[in-house]
Protein backbone atom coordinates (compact mmCIF):
# COMPACT_ATOMS: atom_id res chain seq x y z
CA UNK A 1 0.00 0.00 0.00
CA UNK A 2 1.50 3.34 -1.30
CA UNK A 3 1.48 6.39 1.28
CA UNK A 4 -1.43 7.93 -0.12
CA UNK A 5 -3.34 4.95 -0.08
CA UNK A 6 -2.51 4.63 3.39
CA UNK A 7 -3.13 7.98 4.59
CA UNK A 8 -6.74 7.66 2.94
CA UNK A 9 -7.08 4.65 4.91
CA UNK A 10 -6.86 6.52 7.89
CA UNK A 11 -9.90 9.05 7.37
CA UNK A 12 -13.53 7.89 6.29
CA UNK A 13 -14.17 9.58 3.15
CA UNK A 14 -10.46 8.14 2.31
CA UNK A 15 -11.92 4.64 3.12
CA UNK A 16 -14.60 5.06 1.50
CA UNK A 17 -12.75 6.07 -1.90
CA UNK A 18 -11.28 2.97 -1.64
CA UNK A 19 -14.46 1.25 -1.06
CA UNK A 20 -15.85 2.87 -4.36
CA UNK A 21 -12.50 1.52 -6.38
CA UNK A 22 -13.10 -1.76 -4.61
CA UNK A 23 -16.64 -1.86 -6.34
CA UNK A 24 -15.61 -0.86 -9.54
CA UNK A 25 -12.35 -3.52 -9.68
CA UNK A 26 -15.65 -5.87 -9.28
CA UNK A 27 -17.65 -4.22 -12.45
CA UNK A 28 -14.71 -5.17 -14.56
CA UNK A 29 -13.57 -7.86 -13.41
CA UNK A 30 -16.12 -10.18 -12.18
CA UNK A 31 -18.34 -12.03 -14.41
CA UNK A 32 -19.97 -14.86 -13.56
CA UNK A 33 -21.74 -17.93 -15.27
CA UNK A 34 -25.43 -16.28 -14.32
CA UNK A 35 -25.25 -12.32 -14.93
CA UNK A 36 -27.60 -11.78 -11.83
CA UNK A 37 -24.98 -13.13 -9.92
CA UNK A 38 -23.27 -10.06 -11.04
CA UNK A 39 -25.91 -7.45 -9.83
CA UNK A 40 -25.97 -9.18 -6.59
CA UNK A 41 -22.66 -8.37 -5.44
CA UNK A 42 -22.98 -5.25 -7.27
CA UNK A 43 -25.80 -4.65 -4.95
CA UNK A 44 -23.95 -5.74 -1.59
CA UNK A 45 -21.06 -4.06 -2.13
CA UNK A 46 -22.46 -0.85 -3.42
CA UNK A 47 -24.14 -0.97 0.18
CA UNK A 48 -21.45 -1.46 2.11
CA UNK A 49 -19.35 0.99 0.52
CA UNK A 50 -22.55 3.99 1.34
CA UNK A 51 -22.73 2.72 4.15
CA UNK A 52 -18.78 3.69 4.58
CA UNK A 53 -19.57 6.73 3.15
CA UNK A 54 -22.38 7.85 5.27
CA UNK A 55 -20.31 7.12 8.40
CA UNK A 56 -17.85 10.07 6.76
CA UNK A 57 -18.69 12.92 9.98
CA UNK A 58 -21.23 15.61 8.67
CA UNK A 59 -18.03 18.02 10.48
CA UNK A 60 -16.35 16.64 7.36
CA UNK A 61 -18.83 17.69 4.45
CA UNK A 62 -19.01 21.12 5.41
CA UNK A 63 -17.05 23.01 2.68
CA UNK A 64 -18.17 22.81 -0.95
CA UNK A 65 -15.33 20.75 -1.70
CA UNK A 66 -15.68 18.20 0.53
CA UNK A 67 -19.60 18.00 0.28
CA UNK A 68 -18.98 18.05 -3.52
CA UNK A 69 -16.81 14.93 -2.83
CA UNK A 70 -19.15 13.30 -1.24
CA UNK A 71 -21.76 13.92 -3.72
CA UNK A 72 -19.37 12.32 -6.38
CA UNK A 73 -18.68 9.48 -4.24
CA UNK A 74 -22.85 8.74 -3.77
CA UNK A 75 -23.44 9.55 -6.92
CA UNK A 76 -20.80 6.84 -8.41
CA UNK A 77 -21.76 4.50 -6.55
CA UNK A 78 -25.03 4.18 -7.05
CA UNK A 79 -24.01 4.18 -10.91
CA UNK A 80 -22.79 1.00 -10.72
CA UNK A 81 -24.95 -0.65 -12.27
CA UNK A 82 -25.82 -0.81 -16.00
CA UNK A 83 -29.19 0.43 -16.09
CA UNK A 84 -29.92 4.23 -15.58
CA UNK A 85 -30.40 5.69 -12.10
CA UNK A 86 -31.56 9.22 -11.57
CA UNK A 87 -30.60 9.19 -7.97
CA UNK A 88 -27.14 8.62 -9.34
CA UNK A 89 -27.33 11.80 -11.42
CA UNK A 90 -28.95 14.29 -9.48
CA UNK A 91 -25.90 13.29 -6.89
CA UNK A 92 -23.27 14.08 -9.43
CA UNK A 93 -25.22 16.77 -10.35
CA UNK A 94 -24.86 18.52 -7.39
CA UNK A 95 -21.24 17.97 -7.19
CA UNK A 96 -20.19 19.42 -10.09
CA UNK A 97 -22.21 22.66 -9.42
CA UNK A 98 -20.27 22.50 -5.71
CA UNK A 99 -16.79 21.87 -7.58
CA UNK A 100 -17.10 22.70 -11.27
CA UNK A 101 -13.28 21.46 -11.31
CA UNK A 102 -13.78 17.98 -10.46
CA UNK A 103 -12.90 16.43 -13.63
CA UNK A 104 -14.17 12.78 -12.05
CA UNK A 105 -17.16 14.00 -11.41
CA UNK A 106 -18.07 14.92 -15.07
CA UNK A 107 -16.66 12.09 -16.44
CA UNK A 108 -19.30 9.76 -14.06
CA UNK A 109 -22.29 12.56 -14.81
CA UNK A 110 -21.85 12.05 -18.89
CA UNK A 111 -21.58 8.16 -17.96
CA UNK A 112 -24.79 8.34 -15.68
CA UNK A 113 -26.34 10.54 -19.22
CA UNK A 114 -25.15 8.40 -21.70
CA UNK A 115 -27.25 5.28 -20.13
CA UNK A 116 -30.46 7.65 -20.21
CA UNK A 117 -29.62 7.95 -23.82
CA UNK A 118 -28.92 11.67 -23.53
CA UNK A 119 -25.93 11.48 -25.98
CA UNK A 120 -24.90 14.94 -26.35
CA UNK A 121 -25.70 15.98 -22.89
CA UNK A 122 -23.03 13.47 -22.34
CA UNK A 123 -20.67 14.29 -24.62
CA UNK A 124 -20.99 18.19 -23.11
CA UNK A 125 -19.65 16.75 -19.86
CA UNK A 126 -17.01 14.51 -21.22
CA UNK A 127 -15.47 18.05 -22.91
CA UNK A 128 -16.45 19.52 -19.99
CA UNK A 129 -14.18 17.46 -18.35
CA UNK A 130 -11.04 17.67 -20.78
CA UNK A 131 -11.23 21.31 -20.44
CA UNK A 132 -10.28 20.76 -16.61
CA UNK A 133 -6.97 19.45 -18.33
CA UNK A 134 -6.10 16.36 -20.54
CA UNK A 135 -7.25 12.97 -19.18
CA UNK A 136 -6.78 9.40 -20.47
CA UNK A 137 -9.85 8.16 -19.13
CA UNK A 138 -12.33 10.99 -20.39
CA UNK A 139 -10.88 10.78 -23.82
CA UNK A 140 -11.47 7.00 -23.87
CA UNK A 141 -14.92 7.72 -22.92
CA UNK A 142 -15.14 10.41 -25.52
CA UNK A 143 -14.09 8.15 -27.71
CA UNK A 144 -16.07 5.52 -27.38
CA UNK A 145 -19.36 8.07 -27.33
CA UNK A 146 -18.31 9.40 -30.73
CA UNK A 147 -18.73 5.87 -31.97
CA UNK A 148 -21.96 5.53 -30.43
CA UNK A 149 -23.24 9.22 -31.91
CA UNK A 150 -21.97 7.91 -35.30
CA UNK A 151 -24.25 4.77 -35.83
CA UNK A 152 -26.68 5.28 -38.82
CA UNK A 153 -25.42 9.24 -39.24
CA UNK A 154 -24.83 10.42 -42.72
CA UNK A 155 -21.09 11.31 -42.00
CA UNK A 156 -20.22 7.98 -39.47
CA UNK A 157 -17.19 6.96 -41.05
CA UNK A 158 -16.41 11.18 -40.31
CA UNK A 159 -17.31 10.72 -36.47
CA UNK A 160 -15.48 7.61 -36.14
CA UNK A 161 -12.51 8.86 -37.43
CA UNK A 162 -12.95 11.73 -34.76
CA UNK A 163 -13.23 9.04 -32.17
CA UNK A 164 -9.85 7.49 -33.62
CA UNK A 165 -8.16 10.80 -32.86
CA UNK A 166 -9.40 10.72 -28.78
CA UNK A 167 -8.03 7.68 -28.84
CA UNK A 168 -4.62 8.15 -29.89
CA UNK A 169 -4.95 11.29 -27.70
CA UNK A 170 -5.18 9.06 -24.62
CA UNK A 171 -2.45 6.78 -26.14
CA UNK A 172 0.06 9.82 -26.16
CA UNK A 173 -1.04 11.04 -22.47
CA UNK A 174 0.44 7.18 -20.91
CA UNK A 175 2.11 4.69 -24.04
CA UNK A 176 1.53 1.80 -21.50
CA UNK A 177 -2.20 2.13 -20.67
CA UNK A 178 -3.53 -1.21 -21.80
CA UNK A 179 -7.33 0.53 -21.95
CA UNK A 180 -6.49 3.26 -24.16
CA UNK A 181 -4.94 0.72 -26.56
CA UNK A 182 -8.06 -1.41 -26.36
CA UNK A 183 -9.70 1.61 -27.02
CA UNK A 184 -7.76 2.84 -29.77
CA UNK A 185 -8.29 -1.23 -31.24
CA UNK A 186 -12.24 -0.54 -30.98
CA UNK A 187 -12.16 2.05 -32.83
CA UNK A 188 -10.15 1.22 -35.93
CA UNK A 189 -12.10 -1.95 -35.90
CA UNK A 190 -15.28 0.13 -36.01
CA UNK A 191 -13.58 1.89 -39.02
CA UNK A 192 -13.54 -0.94 -40.62
CA UNK A 193 -17.11 -1.84 -40.90
CA UNK A 194 -18.05 1.70 -41.48
CA UNK A 195 -16.08 2.71 -44.52
CA UNK A 196 -16.78 -1.26 -46.46
CA UNK A 197 -15.91 -3.73 -44.51
CA UNK A 198 -12.89 -3.94 -46.72
CA UNK A 199 -9.98 -1.93 -45.96
CA UNK A 200 -6.86 -4.69 -44.61
CA UNK A 201 -4.71 -1.86 -42.71
CA UNK A 202 -7.84 -0.67 -40.36
CA UNK A 203 -8.35 -4.97 -39.25
CA UNK A 204 -3.75 -4.64 -38.95
CA UNK A 205 -4.20 -1.59 -36.80
CA UNK A 206 -7.01 -3.15 -35.01
CA UNK A 207 -5.06 -6.14 -34.00
CA UNK A 208 -1.37 -4.28 -33.05
CA UNK A 209 -3.32 -2.13 -31.05
CA UNK A 210 -4.89 -5.00 -29.32
CA UNK A 211 -1.38 -6.69 -28.54
CA UNK A 212 -0.02 -3.88 -27.10
CA UNK A 213 -3.23 -3.72 -24.98
CA UNK A 214 -2.30 -7.26 -23.83
CA UNK A 215 0.86 -6.12 -22.66
CA UNK A 216 -0.72 -4.37 -19.95
CA UNK A 217 -1.37 -6.80 -16.86
CA UNK A 218 -4.66 -5.40 -15.87
CA UNK A 219 -6.46 -5.87 -19.02
CA UNK A 220 -6.02 -9.82 -18.72
CA UNK A 221 -9.18 -9.50 -16.80
CA UNK A 222 -10.92 -7.88 -19.46
CA UNK A 223 -12.55 -10.51 -21.75
CA UNK A 224 -14.12 -8.33 -24.16
CA UNK A 225 -10.56 -7.44 -25.27
CA UNK A 226 -9.65 -11.16 -26.17
CA UNK A 227 -13.16 -11.66 -27.89
CA UNK A 228 -12.24 -8.62 -29.87
CA UNK A 229 -9.01 -9.39 -30.97
CA UNK A 230 -10.03 -12.85 -31.62
CA UNK A 231 -12.98 -11.06 -34.04
CA UNK A 232 -10.02 -9.05 -35.64
CA UNK A 233 -8.30 -12.34 -36.30
CA UNK A 234 -11.20 -14.22 -37.80
CA UNK A 235 -11.87 -11.52 -40.24
CA UNK A 236 -7.85 -11.21 -41.30
CA UNK A 237 -8.46 -15.52 -41.57
CA UNK A 238 -5.82 -16.17 -39.05
CA UNK A 239 -8.10 -18.64 -37.50
CA UNK A 240 -5.94 -20.30 -34.91
CA UNK A 241 -5.32 -17.05 -33.03
CA UNK A 242 -9.01 -16.37 -33.42
CA UNK A 243 -9.82 -19.79 -32.26
CA UNK A 244 -7.77 -19.62 -28.83
CA UNK A 245 -8.93 -15.97 -28.53
CA UNK A 246 -12.70 -16.79 -28.47
CA UNK A 247 -11.50 -19.82 -26.10
CA UNK A 248 -10.27 -17.37 -23.81
CA UNK A 249 -12.70 -14.36 -23.42
CA UNK A 250 -15.44 -17.80 -23.06
CA UNK A 251 -13.34 -18.70 -19.56
CA UNK A 252 -13.40 -15.19 -18.62
CA UNK A 253 -16.90 -14.22 -19.36
CA UNK A 254 -19.07 -16.92 -19.91
CA UNK A 255 -21.77 -14.58 -21.26
CA UNK A 256 -20.63 -13.64 -24.34
CA UNK A 257 -21.23 -15.67 -27.12
CA UNK A 258 -17.54 -16.72 -27.72
CA UNK A 259 -19.35 -20.25 -28.57
CA UNK A 260 -21.24 -19.27 -31.03
CA UNK A 261 -18.45 -17.25 -32.91
CA UNK A 262 -16.59 -20.85 -33.05
CA UNK A 263 -19.26 -22.94 -34.38
CA UNK A 264 -19.50 -20.30 -37.19
CA UNK A 265 -15.83 -20.33 -38.22
CA UNK A 266 -15.58 -24.41 -37.65
CA UNK A 267 -18.74 -24.49 -39.95
CA UNK A 268 -16.98 -21.76 -42.69
CA UNK A 269 -13.72 -24.10 -42.74
CA UNK A 270 -15.52 -27.42 -43.14
CA UNK A 271 -17.82 -25.63 -46.01
CA UNK A 272 -14.29 -24.27 -47.66
CA UNK A 273 -13.21 -27.90 -47.59
CA UNK A 274 -15.86 -29.63 -48.79
CA UNK A 275 -16.17 -27.54 -51.54
CA UNK A 276 -12.36 -28.00 -52.60
CA UNK A 277 -12.79 -31.64 -52.22
CA UNK A 278 -16.24 -31.79 -54.39
CA UNK A 279 -14.73 -29.74 -57.12
CA UNK A 280 -11.36 -31.26 -57.49
CA UNK A 281 -11.83 -34.03 -59.78
CA UNK A 282 -14.71 -32.39 -61.49
CA UNK A 283 -14.99 -33.71 -65.00
CA UNK A 284 -16.48 -29.85 -65.82
CA UNK A 285 -12.89 -28.60 -64.40
CA UNK A 286 -11.01 -29.02 -68.14
CA UNK A 287 -13.95 -27.31 -70.02
CA UNK A 288 -14.38 -24.81 -67.77
CA UNK A 289 -10.41 -24.03 -67.52
CA UNK A 290 -9.99 -24.59 -71.63
CA UNK A 291 -10.02 -20.62 -72.38
CA UNK A 292 -7.96 -19.01 -69.36
CA UNK A 293 -4.41 -20.17 -71.31
CA UNK A 294 -5.44 -17.86 -74.04
CA UNK A 295 -6.14 -15.07 -72.00
CA UNK A 296 -3.46 -12.40 -72.61
CA UNK A 297 -1.35 -10.69 -69.89
CA UNK A 298 0.59 -7.36 -69.32
CA UNK A 299 4.28 -7.75 -70.43
CA UNK A 300 4.99 -6.46 -66.62
CA UNK A 301 3.05 -9.72 -65.35
CA UNK A 302 4.31 -13.47 -65.37
CA UNK A 303 1.35 -15.94 -65.74
CA UNK A 304 1.80 -18.66 -63.23
CA UNK A 305 -0.70 -21.31 -61.51
CA UNK A 306 -2.07 -22.27 -58.13
CA UNK A 307 1.09 -24.97 -57.76
CA UNK A 308 4.01 -22.20 -58.61
CA UNK A 309 3.07 -19.58 -55.97
CA UNK A 310 5.28 -18.92 -53.31
CA UNK A 311 3.37 -18.13 -49.48
CA UNK A 312 2.98 -14.49 -49.25
CA UNK A 313 2.78 -11.66 -51.56
CA UNK A 314 3.65 -12.98 -55.71
CA UNK A 315 4.81 -9.64 -57.32
CA UNK A 316 4.80 -9.37 -60.22
CA UNK A 317 3.06 -12.36 -61.01
CA UNK A 318 -0.51 -12.75 -62.58
CA UNK A 319 -2.69 -16.00 -61.80
CA UNK A 320 -5.47 -16.63 -64.69
CA UNK A 321 -8.47 -18.26 -63.03
CA UNK A 322 -12.75 -19.22 -63.81
CA UNK A 323 -15.01 -18.74 -61.04
CA UNK A 324 -17.29 -22.18 -60.24
CA UNK A 325 -19.31 -21.00 -57.16
CA UNK A 326 -19.59 -18.07 -54.10
CA UNK A 327 -19.60 -19.47 -51.25
CA UNK A 328 -22.22 -18.03 -48.75
CA UNK A 329 -21.73 -17.95 -45.06
CA UNK A 330 -22.49 -15.60 -42.53
CA UNK A 331 -20.06 -12.54 -42.25
CA UNK A 332 -19.67 -9.26 -44.51
CA UNK A 333 -16.11 -10.25 -45.12
CA UNK A 334 -14.06 -11.51 -47.11
CA UNK A 335 -16.00 -12.98 -49.90
CA UNK A 336 -15.20 -16.48 -50.85
CA UNK A 337 -15.53 -18.20 -54.22
CA UNK A 338 -14.26 -21.56 -55.61
CA UNK A 339 -12.12 -20.78 -58.33
CA UNK A 340 -9.73 -23.22 -60.79
CA UNK A 341 -7.19 -22.14 -62.97
CA UNK A 342 -5.57 -23.32 -66.15
CA UNK A 343 -4.36 -26.32 -64.72
CA UNK A 344 -7.47 -27.59 -63.33
CA UNK A 345 -6.63 -26.97 -59.66
CA UNK A 346 -9.38 -25.33 -57.99
CA UNK A 347 -8.64 -22.66 -54.63
CA UNK A 348 -10.47 -20.08 -52.50
CA UNK A 349 -10.49 -17.19 -53.59
CA UNK A 350 -10.71 -14.64 -50.42
CA UNK A 351 -11.81 -11.14 -51.61
CA UNK A 352 -12.45 -7.62 -49.27
CA UNK A 353 -14.09 -4.44 -50.86
CA UNK A 354 -16.66 -5.36 -52.95
CA UNK A 355 -20.19 -6.60 -53.14
CA UNK A 356 -21.39 -9.80 -53.59
CA UNK A 357 -22.87 -9.33 -56.94
CA UNK A 358 -19.44 -7.89 -58.53
CA UNK A 359 -18.27 -11.00 -59.04
CA UNK A 360 -20.37 -14.03 -60.67
CA UNK A 361 -20.13 -17.63 -61.56
CA UNK A 362 -18.71 -18.12 -64.92
CA UNK A 363 -16.19 -14.82 -64.28
CA UNK A 364 -12.80 -15.04 -65.95
CA UNK A 365 -10.26 -13.48 -63.18
CA UNK A 366 -6.91 -11.95 -63.55
CA UNK A 367 -5.37 -11.78 -60.48
CA UNK A 368 -2.78 -9.25 -59.75
CA UNK A 369 0.16 -10.07 -57.55
CA UNK A 370 -2.24 -12.67 -55.63
CA UNK A 371 -1.29 -12.97 -51.38
CA UNK A 372 -1.23 -16.45 -50.94
CA UNK A 373 -2.01 -18.59 -48.12
CA UNK A 374 -1.44 -22.15 -46.98
CA UNK A 375 -4.28 -23.36 -43.99
CA UNK A 376 -2.19 -25.80 -41.99
CA UNK A 377 -4.13 -26.00 -38.38
CA UNK A 378 -1.28 -27.56 -36.56
CA UNK A 379 -3.51 -28.42 -33.50
CA UNK A 380 -1.08 -30.42 -30.97
CA UNK A 381 2.10 -28.28 -31.82
CA UNK A 382 -0.17 -24.96 -30.83
CA UNK A 383 -1.49 -26.92 -27.80
CA UNK A 384 -4.83 -26.15 -29.48
CA UNK A 385 -6.04 -29.97 -29.68
CA UNK A 386 -9.28 -30.49 -31.40
CA UNK A 387 -10.61 -32.43 -28.30
CA UNK A 388 -9.89 -29.69 -26.27
CA UNK A 389 -11.50 -27.20 -28.06
CA UNK A 390 -14.69 -28.99 -28.59
CA UNK A 391 -14.74 -29.94 -25.01
CA UNK A 392 -14.33 -26.35 -23.70
CA UNK A 393 -17.08 -25.57 -26.37
CA UNK A 394 -19.68 -28.17 -25.93
CA UNK A 395 -19.85 -28.32 -30.05
CA UNK A 396 -21.00 -31.73 -31.30
CA UNK A 397 -18.40 -32.40 -34.09
CA UNK A 398 -15.11 -32.64 -34.99
CA UNK A 399 -12.43 -30.20 -36.31
CA UNK A 400 -11.03 -31.15 -39.70
CA UNK A 401 -7.88 -32.80 -39.01
CA UNK A 402 -4.33 -31.06 -40.79
CA UNK A 403 -4.61 -33.57 -43.46
CA UNK A 404 -8.01 -32.38 -44.40
CA UNK A 405 -7.04 -28.93 -44.61
CA UNK A 406 -3.94 -29.28 -45.92
CA UNK A 407 -5.10 -28.27 -49.55
CA UNK A 408 -6.78 -25.03 -48.11
CA UNK A 409 -5.05 -22.02 -49.71
CA UNK A 410 -6.84 -18.78 -49.61
CA UNK A 411 -5.69 -15.64 -51.25
CA UNK A 412 -6.50 -12.21 -49.89
CA UNK A 413 -6.58 -9.45 -52.81
CA UNK A 414 -7.23 -5.49 -52.91
CA UNK A 415 -10.63 -4.46 -55.42
CA UNK A 416 -7.74 -3.31 -57.49
CA UNK A 417 -6.43 -6.90 -58.51
CA UNK A 418 -9.43 -8.12 -60.22
CA UNK A 419 -9.55 -5.05 -62.32
CA UNK A 420 -7.15 -5.86 -65.08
Amino acid sequence: MSNKQAKEAEDPMGKATIAVEDLYHIQDTYFPTNPDDKISKLQKESDLALNLLDSVPQEQRKSPLQRATYEYLRGKILDVFPDYRKEAEDHLSKAVKLNPSLADAWLCLGNCIWKKGDLSSAKNCFTLALSKGPNKKILCQLSMLERRMAQGTENEAELVEESIQHAKEAITLDVKDGNSWYNLGNACLTSFFVTGAWDHSKLQQSSKAYQNAEKDDRMKSNPDLYFNCATVNKYLENYERALSGFEAAALKDPGLNATEKVQKMVNLLDKLENMLRGHARSKRLASLSSSLAAVNLNSSYKRATIDLLLDGLNKAVAVVGKVLFFIKHDDVAPLYYLLCDSNQICFILSVYGIHSDTIKEGDQLTLLEPYYRHFDFSWKEKGLTSKKIVNNFNLPICLPSIKELREVIIYAIKLSSILY
